[in-house]
């Protein structure tokens, strides 16, 4: 199976782990996930501070490679919202509850276009310790950690 999944992914994460896992579990030993990065230039318009593209793949990287996932995988630049889900061929796009509506205008410019529906996966976000989503922008303002963790 061909898997799609996108984000910053700055800092990475509990959430952005669990929405990689389940993109591998979907894509299984003998798929593919491509992951959409977020370049330098679409990152900037993010609320908070995002470090450069090449520390951030690293990171997601070096994750990847721990993890021990068997799918084949590659990362590419994500200049806007869509990336190449628009123009290739794929199987499903993995999503938290946050970008579920991105996938669901991909699929539908997608049929505009003449190319067939993706399945759409959508994830439980990741609760931190305070019952509230962690997200980059929590840990960015120093409420939680990466963990879901209150800080103070």
């Amino acid at each position: 199976m061909k898997i799609m999944v996108g984000g910053t992914f700055d800092p990475l994460h509990d959430g952005h782990k669990r929405l990689l896992s389940r993109s591998f579990q979907l894509a299984g030993p003998k798929g593919t996930v491509i992951i959409g990065l977020t370049s330098d230039r679409f990152a900037s318009q993010k609320v908070h501070p995002v470090r450069p593209y090449e520390k951030r793949k690293e990171e997601l990287t070096r994750f990847i490679e721990e993890s021990g996932f068997q799918a084949a995988w590659s990362v590419e630049p994500l200049e806007d919202r869509f990336g190449s889900a628009l123009k290739i061929d794929f199987d499903a796009l993995i999503v938290s509850e946050e970008t579920l509506p991105v996938a669901m205008e991909i699929n539908t410019l997608r049929r505009k276009e003449g190319r067939r529906k993706v399945d759409i996966h959508q994830i439980t976000c990741v609760l931190a310790d305070d019952g509230r989503w962690i997200s980059s922008t929590r840990i960015y303002r120093g409420e939680i950690d990466p963990h879901g963790r209150v800080i103070g």
